[in-house]
């Protein structure tokens, strides 16, 4: 799922091109997508472009007249930009937007169609769409230790939740907590102040270095490559990689359709979380430290590299 970096990127790349322009028309591939009806998609043509911006994980573009076009990608959605007039691939293609200087496409990879496009009137109804999260790079340490302590949860699932912090999704959550070197299923209420002015410092650090690459990869270029798989990742998508600090293979907990990575030694102490599934499985063969892992016939060997690409 588009993050916080990609978002951001993807906000650029469209004020760039599409700000001041009158929205021709759009063309919708599929008619689940469009989650409102009043008012109808038809009332945006004809009215120019006065914003884009981020609202959490959707993309809004701020039409004249105080509408506004709200998209989430979800897991599997991305945006393209096309010449004018383009056409929206087959199955794939779920919306286009046109306008004089070209086509933005929506195509959604995968069979489940999960990307939701709304249209509301006023700033209120389009503030009736945001989860409520705190925006991380625009809070202060008091700020993001209120927001992190709210609820008394594991670290990934506080820093996942819409509700409690915005724009971070599974991706950059294992990204910032391995920098901060924290446990994924520490729970938030055992945290320390020393422990979350680390994670405070590290989510800053991680959100923008990530969205200064992102910049310099796209180039100018309208970002075609978002992914939540990248080259240059420290444990996200690198399951049984080593890790960049100290080398030990990251290891991952995997649960309905989410995923945690990690390190055991820069993490938890050199501890080896239980991934129920697998844990199961193994019994009594299961390694429960970094130790009994690397000594582990089949489990101590790396994976080849996941290569970038896809969605997540």
């Amino acid at each position: 799922m588009p993050e916080l970096p990609d978002l951001t990127v993807y906000v650029e790349a469209l004020e760039a091109r599409l700000l001041g322009q009158p929205l021709l028309g759009a063309r919708l591939g599929n008619p689940f997508l469009l989650r409102t009806v009043d008012p109808p998609l038809s009332s945006a043509a004809g009215r120019p472009v006065r914003a884009v911006r981020r609202l959490g994980k959707r993309l809004v573009l701020s039409l004249e007249g105080d509408l506004h076009l709200a998209l989430h990608l979800m897991i599997a959605g991305r945006l393209h930009w096309k010449a004018p007039g383009a056409a929206l691939p087959g199955r794939v293609g779920l919306l286009a937007l046109d306008f004089p200087a070209g086509t933005l496409t929506l195509t959604e990879a995968g069979s489940k169609r999960r990307a939701a496009l709304h249209l509301v009137a006023g700033e209120v109804a389009l503030r009736a769409l945001d989860r409520g999260g705190l925006e991380p790079l625009q809070a202060d340490l008091p700020a993001f230790a209120a927001a992190l302590r709210r609820e008394n949860h594991t670290l990934k699932r506080a820093l996942t939740d819409p509700s409690l912090f915005a724009g971070i999704g599974n991706a950059y959550s294992d990204e910032l907590l391995h920098r901060a070197r924290l446990s994924p299923v520490t729970l938030t209420s055992s945290l320390d102040d020393e422990a979350v002015a680390r994670l405070f410092a590290a989510t800053r650090a991680t959100l923008l270095d990530w969205t200064d690459r992102l910049r310099r990869d796209a180039g100018g270029r309208f970002p075609e490559k978002v992914t939540a798989f990248r080259e240059g990742m420290a444990v996200h998508g690198r399951h049984r990689q080593p890790c960049p600090v100290c080398g030990t293979l990251v290891q991952r907990i995997v649960r309905a359709n989410n995923e945690v990575n990690y390190c055991p030694r820069c993490q938890t102490g050199g501890r080896i979380l239980s991934d129920r599934s697998l844990a199961r499985l193994l019994k009594a063969d299961w390694p429960r430290t970094v130790e009994a892992l690397e000594q582990h016939p089949t489990l101590s060997r790396a994976k080849p590299p996941r290569r970038p690409g896809g969605a997540s």
